[in-house]
Formats: C-alpha cells, structure tokens, sequence
C-alpha cells in the first residue's frame, strides 16, 4: 500500500470512529468534536477534530475550552497536518494553548517488521510487565527520560492493563544482573475491528542504546499483533525512532502536533 492509502485507511478506521481513545475514558462526540477525558484530581482530557471545525473554527475552540474549564481538567488537543483549516494550530495558540512537539504518524504492515531479525545482550531479558513492582519500574524510566510523572504513568498503564487485558499489554527489558529501573520498556494497544495496533512507549535508557533492546521490543510487539490477527501498526514517532521504523519498511504518513491547555 501506498502512504496515501495508509493515511485514508487509518482517517477511516481509527480517526472518525474515534477507535483510539484511551480505555475507560469517557467518549463524547458533540458536533464536530472527539472528545475523551476523565475527571479527578490526576484527570485529564483530549479533543481531535477529524471532520475540520466548520464554518467558524474559533466558536468550536471557545467551547472545548469553556467545557474544560467547567471540569478544570487539563487537555490535549491533537492536530494532524492534513486538518482543517489549515490554521489551526495557530488559532489554538491565539487561544492559549501550548504547541508540543511535533511528531510522525508511522504506517505500516506488521509483516514489514517481522522480516528484520532481533537479538537482544545475554545480560537482558524481555518479559511482560507483572503487577505494581513492574510498573512502577517503567514509570521511573519514562520519568527520567521524557518527565512525564511517576503517579500518572503507573495509574495509567496498571489501571488499564487490569481493566482491559485483551486490548494493551505491556513489556520491559531489564538487567539481569542487578536490580533498578527498566533498561527499556513499550507497550502496545489494540483496536478491535479496525486491523490496527498501536505501538507506544519504546524508551531505553542512554548506556543501554545501539544494543538492540528497541528493535527486540518492537519485533516481539508485531508478533503479538500478528498472532492475534492484526494487520498494520501505528506508531506517533519522534525523530530518534521514525528512521529506524522507516528504515524497516513503514511508511511516513503525516505529521501529528500536540497543543496542551491547563486550566
């Protein structure tokens, strides 16, 4: 498939039934809007307008924001480079929002994947993430390399995993010979009746890089993909890890930019 068809497949099958939103949020389509969030004192919210914001794109931002602010939540809202209008970004900083940084939607068959050999060091090991010890682990890595919390991630990925095992599972590469973070860990999720898993996480701790640890993790998640009858990844991808991924046969589709509003 070409990049141009992978892009409509996914519009089609992930971003206008909304097929990604994180489970056990709370789903809301009103109007033009996809809107996922869920309250309390850790919530947090996330809006993707699909279908472009009409006739009057900045009545449509005033609200999302009016709504947000009711709930006083936190929330992402994220672009792709194809939405409409073309401007958008722009109008979400006007509206005070703050622009993230920008990454590649990566498309692809999972066979492309399993194609590539993987090896992993003799002083690791790879196994699935088992109970709060594990999490908690991932948790101190994901915080030291991108300061995204240790509460959040843990809540996130435990809750989840215990609520819906059948569509995330979750895996770490960790040092044999001693105890301490993960030296590498990725997840990956998957989206019943739309062909698509997605691929995220996927961190190493510096010392450990250029040793395999992320293509290992990234062949072991395709071949979980592939047993259970999926047929493309996704993946949002930073510029360390799109090359790698283009490098093994996806595809670069578009570009996705979170902007971030708090209350």
């Amino acid at each position: 498939m070409t990049p141009d068809e992978l892009l409509d497949l996914f519009h089609r099958r992930i971003r206008l039934p909304d097929a990604d939103a994180i489970p056990g949020w709370k789903q809301e389509h009103e109007g033009l809007v996809h809107r996922s969030y869920v309250e309390g004192p850790d919530g947090a919210g996330f809006v993707e307008t699909p279908r472009g914001l009409g006739d009057d794109p900045d009545a449509v931002i005033a609200a999302e924001l009016a709504f947000f602010q009711n709930k006083k939540l936190p929330f992402e809202w994220k672009t792709f480079a194809y939405d409409e209008p073309a401007d958008l970004g722009e109008r979400l900083v006007r509206h005070g929002f703050s622009k993230q940084e920008p990454e590649t939607l990566i498309l692809g068959k999972v066979d492309r994947i399993l194609e590539r050999p993987s090896a992993l060091p003799s002083k690791v090991r790879l196994r699935e993430a088992d109970g709060a010890a594990d999490f908690e682990r991932i948790a101190v890595l994901t915080d030291s390399l991108w300061g995204n919390g240790l509460a959040r991630i843990v809540e996130q990925l435990q809750d989840e995993a215990r609520m819906f095992p059948d569509r995330l599972s979750v895996f770490l590469v960790e040092d044999v010979l001693k105890q301490g973070p993960a030296v590498s860990a990725a997840w990956i999720r998957f989206h019943p009746g739309t062909g698509f898993a997605s691929l995220w996480g996927g961190g190493t701790l510096p010392e450990w890089r250029r040793q395999g640890l992320y293509s290992a993790l990234l062949v072991h998640r395709a071949r979980l993909a592939k047993e259970r009858g999926y047929e493309f990844l996704r993946v949002d991808a930073s510029e360390d890890s799109r090359p790698i991924l283009q490098k093994l046969g996806l595809h670069a589709v578009t570009t996705t930019t979170p902007y971030e509003w708090t209350p």
